[in-house]
């Protein structure tokens, strides 16, 4: 019994028994006891907050997976945060670089039981994305960025497609950055582009109705000319019986043994003749006819051929030139050794959801001491300064130190002679040691993932699947037919392979370099 623990009953009693001033002298020491305890859960528990003035647009959002928190920024600083509940364990939120592709007030998922996520703001076409959701004060998702439902509908009409999100394994927040190697955009060269952009697209819609009336006449001609064929065959064979009915009588005429005989096959034989010399006249003049309609199909042919030519040409010229009113952005990867560049052309995607991003560019850089990290590091133009553009950077994975990455890629000159000049706020320059997701397709802006960090909610699903892209000759839609004319579905194929838990972008083919 002297070993029996004592019952709650007992134990209640024996505080009834105790003084009243001993026991509050307890509680308060039990209180004291648990309040830093206390105190430190509290602070690790992120609240919504609003920044003390007016804010600007969005530039990037960077969700912290350490501390469950999501923060945006504009201009000149934060301007929302909230808690977040990222991805639970097998099924973690992937960290890297993405950006807005598409939003859906009311989305129903199409991967688990219809769930409602409102407000949904996606960032991969394989199904991860910031939306409004329940918050447990831990990860719980399957791999999305859930926010707070008010907080989430809030957000949803301040934020654009293209606007950069960042996912941190830790805590991280852009800081000032200057490098000599940073888009330093001139002026007169953004003060020109409207007009240039406004003449091109004449000049292009000029060159598309050439094209097209180019196109017609060849299609006349080729019309015109495609029943030569069965008439010359027609009129091949006619002769050829004239001339075997020729042939035939002179042999009969030889073979007359009476003047009678021989003069009926002489009768016959000028008939003969008669009829072969008609058929051969005949067939002479359509093959003088039928030659101007060969070489008319031939002339047109290639007329229609260099109308074409100009028309791409002008084309292209016209949609580099509007390009130059949107942000640029560029990714240099130290996986691939090379550079991408994307911008938002605002079309929407012909196979829908989304629209669709320029990818014209892709070219080799030079990456000094290539086998030695990088880390992960993004610049982003804030604004406009009196040097052109004031940076910041956000590393989200540790290397090289930001300004010693910079300095360790040669960038083609060509390259930045043809986008710096017209760099606008919202531009950026991404490096990493990842190469590109193969989630990166004509209809995203750059997504890559941290290799280095769990990726279960990117690998439990499958991968885009690729989309049919629509057949657009005209200057339509916006003047950006040239990212439709017939192609493979992707702008930059891929070919998925292994890099340690996730499939990557790789270039399948070549890249046209007619860009230059």
């Amino acid at each position: 019994m002297k070993n029996r623990p004592k019952t709650a009953q007992s134990t209640m009693a024996m505080r009834r028994r105790l003084p009243p001033g001993i026991l509050a002298l307890a509680g308060v020491a039990m209180l004291a006891l648990a309040a830093p305890a206390i105190a430190a859960k509290q602070a690790r528990q992120p609240v919504e907050a609003v920044a003390p003035r007016e804010a600007g647009e969005p530039i990037m959002a960077i969700v912290s997976i350490k501390s469950q928190q999501v923060t945006f920024y504009d201009a000149d600083g934060w301007i929302l945060r909230a808690p977040v509940s990222t991805g639970t364990t097998g099924r973690e939120t992937p960290a890297g670089v993405f950006a807005i592709v598409e939003k859906d007030k009311d989305h129903r998922s199409t991967m688990y039981d219809d769930a409602w996520m409102p407000n949904m703001q996606r960032i991969t076409w394989n199904g991860i994305a910031l939306h409004g959701g329940p918050l447990p004060g831990y990860a719980a998702s399957h791999g999305c960025v859930r926010m707070p439902f008010g907080f989430a509908e809030n957000l949803f009409d301040k934020t654009n497609i293209g606007m950069r999100v960042i996912i941190s394994p830790d805590d991280a927040a852009p800081v000032d950055f200057a490098h000599p190697s940073l888009f330093v955009p001139k002026r007169e060269a953004i003060a020109a582009v409207p007009n240039r952009a406004d003449k091109l697209s004449a000049e292009a819609e000029e060159a598309t109705r050439a094209a097209d009336d180019a196109k017609k006449a060849a299609a006349a001609a080729a019309k015109e000319a495609a029943s030569l064929p069965v008439s010359l065959r027609k009129l091949e064979q006619q002769k050829s019986r004239a001339d075997a009915e020729l042939a035939f009588i002179d042999k009969q005429l030889a073979a007359a043994k009476t003047d009678q005989a021989r003069v009926k096959a002489e009768e016959l034989k000028q008939k003969a003749a008669a009829k072969a010399a008609d058929a051969a006249a005949q067939l002479d003049a359509a093959r003088a006819a039928a030659q101007p309609k060969r070489d008319a199909v031939a002339a047109t042919k290639e007329a229609a051929k260099a109308a074409a030519t100009r028309k791409a040409d002008a084309v292209k010229a016209a949609t580099d030139a509007r390009l130059a009113l949107e942000p640029v952005s560029v990714y240099i990867s130290r996986a691939t050794q090379k550079l991408y560049v994307r911008r938002n052309t605002h079309k929407p995607a012909p196979d829908g959801g989304g629209e669709v991003f320029d990818t014209s560019i892709e070219v080799p850089v030079t990456i000094r001491n290539p086998d030695q990290p990088l880390g992960t590091h993004i610049f982003t133009a804030m604004a406009k300064n009196d040097n052109g553009l004031r940076w910041s950077v956000v590393t989200i994975e540790n290397g090289d130190g930001a300004r010693n990455a910079l300095d360790r890629v040669t960038i083609p000159q060509e390259v930045w002679d043809r986008i710096a000049p017209t760099a606008l706020p919202r531009s950026s320059i991404i490096i990493s040691d990842e190469p590109l997701s193969s989630e990166t397709n004509y209809r995203t802006e750059f997504v890559a993932v941290l290799s280095s960090h769990p990726q279960g909610g990117f690998i439990t699903r499958k991968p885009s699947a690729p989309m049919a892209v629509a057949s657009d000759d005209g200057w339509d839609n916006g003047g950006f037919g040239f990212f439709f004319q017939q192609r493979d579905p992707y702008a930059q194929p891929v070919n998925p392979r292994r890099r340690g838990q996730y499939q990557y972008y790789q270039p399948a083919q070549p890249m046209q370099r007619s860009f230059w």
